[in-house]
């Protein structure tokens, strides 16, 4: 492709490994994203039916899963941090130029994330030392820090897709920075309630597929059912809001970003009656090869009507517009994202029917192989998500105001691809640990399970855990013995 091969030639030598790099630490940290930001609510809803019902497997749930999201928001300190150093240190260009203007969602996400910190040591010191319902509403503010976290990188994110609440000098450096307009951006709510839901989906859909996995391998348990039953009733019931707010995203880029729309969909020409294309490649010509084409859909879509007027990347010049392997990494990513989304629509309202019509989960194997493969694909769905927000706007970093290639750092392209394979070495490492030390707490659980189902005991005693120490794990309230003074304080640990 000539324009792709001319882009790269005007461009300094440094971009390609310094977007490479950036590149491949966003796409590891966002797998975590969905855990830090959603299973503190899926387990605190677990650990409220365990406390509301007495349930004793429900506990066992909640404090199980306290564990994974504890290792997890550790190994997310890791790739935060590193992404944190990498926005001053590759794009030294837009912090040094805008840091004023959108740094305040960094501040709030930094604080958020301090604060979800505490929260969970707090949570996890708790499980033994504290009265269940006084420990359970300690934790009860972790989803808001979450979400708040959230809020910050959202707000930073879509101030550089739509960039507002300053004013140019004479010089071009922005000034009377207007905080609220600068957080509040045109494109902000959608972005950040479609990103919110999407981590839920995910969190819902991946703790939902371990329990799935284990059904289809014989394990029908009330433990493996309500492990299941839970997440997945979460994911099942958003998966339909999100399909809503995913065309509510799109619709919002095709009024705020119209090039990165016409990217996305591959829109050459501005014109009516706009076919939409599923796959497909764009060529130098406009022409698009393979895929199929679906006349005046994505008019239709984008305006309700055939007749909507929709921005063709040829409205602007080239040097202002993705390049055309730009537009299909983008248009595949968006493709590929709304295919996935589609299906776990028809899983959900598979899972709603079933559980409307007969109360029970869906007795088909087909559909638990379906949900163990669900979290797997709502991650992809997050990749390219993402792709297709960061790729869509290139050239620009700051849409419409400054070129990635005016933000990069002057650092050796060599020192950059040797810095790309460190953290590549340093990453499989530290995924390779958090992987290693959830399977031995799998199979360490696992092992008491069995034991305590030879023993015929009714709840497992959770003596080797990362949250407490060594000790009989408590009895439910409803059985637990009042001390000889005649208080209603009950004896031993709190659970």
């Amino acid at each position: 492709m000539l324009s792709t091969a001319a882009f790269f030639a005007t461009t300094p030598s440094q971009l390609l490994p310094a977007r490479e790099l950036m590149a491949f630490t966003l796409a590891s940290h966002i797998l975590l994203v969905p855990f830090g930001v959603a299973l503190p609510f899926i387990t605190l809803l677990m650990h409220h039916r365990a406390l509301r019902r007495d349930d004793p497997v429900a506990l066992t749930l909640a404090r199980r899963w306290s564990a994974v999201m504890a290792v997890q928001f550790a190994v997310g300190v890791v790739t935060g941090t590193v992404l944190s150093f990498e926005f001053g240190l590759l794009w030294p260009g837009m912090m040094g130029r805008w840091g004023d203007v959108f740094g305040l969602g960094f501040g709030v996400e930094a604080w958020a994330f301090f604060l979800e910190a505490v929260l969970i040591a707090v949570y996890l010191y708790g499980w033994r030392r504290l009265r269940p319902w006084t420990h359970f509403w300690l934790a009860v503010p972790l989803p808001a820090a979450a979400l708040t976290g959230a809020f910050g990188i959202i707000a930073a994110n879509s101030w550089m897709n739509t960039p507002q609440g300053f004013r140019l000098d004479a010089q071009g450096r922005p000034v009377q920075v207007d905080v609220r307009q600068a957080i509040f951006t045109p494109i902000f709510g959608a972005e950040y309630w479609h990103f919110v839901v999407a981590m839920f989906l995910t969190a819902g859909y991946v703790v939902a597929g371990v329990y799935a996995v284990g059904w289809l391998r014989g394990r029908r348990d009330r433990y493996h059912r309500l492990g299941f039953t839970l997440p997945f009733t979460v994911a099942a019931i958003l998966t339909p809001v999100q399909f809503v707010l995913g065309d509510s995203a799109a619709r919002a880029v095709f009024h705020k970003q119209p090039v990165k729309f016409a990217a996305t969909e591959l829109v050459w020409k501005t014109d009516t009656h706009v076919p939409e294309y599923m796959f497909g490649r764009l060529n130098d010509d406009g022409t698009i090869s393979g895929g199929l084409r679906i006349p005046q859909l994505d008019s239709i879509l984008a305006g309700f009507k055939p007749s909507t007027r929709v921005t063709g990347l040829t409205s602007v010049p080239a040097a202002d517009r993705p390049t055309v392997l730009q537009a299909t990494i983008a248009h595949w990513a968006f493709d590929i994202m709304v295919t996935l989304g589609s299906l776990l629509v028809l899983l959900a309202l598979w899972y709603g029917w079933c559980r409307l019509r007969h109360r029970d989960l869906p007795r088909s194997r087909w559909f638990f192989r379906c949900a163990a493969v669900a979290g797997a694909a709502c991650l992809a769905t997050v990749e390219c998500g993402w792709i297709t927000t960061e790729v869509g706007r290139q050239p620009w970093i700051v849409y419409d105001h400054m070129r990635v290639s005016e933000a990069v750092t002057s650092t050796g392209a060599g020192s950059l691809w040797a810095m790309l394979g460190i953290v590549v070495l340093v990453y499989a490492a530290v995924f390779g640990s958090f992987l290693a030390v959830v399977l031995r707490m799998r199979t360490g659980w696992r092992l008491a399970d069995e034991g305590r189902a030879a023993a015929g005991a009714s709840s497992p005693p959770e003596t080797d855990t990362p949250y407490g120490p060594s000790g009989p794990e408590p009895e439910p309230a409803a059985t637990r013995a009042l001390p000889r003074d005649g208080s209603d304080r009950p004896t031993g640990g709190a659970s």
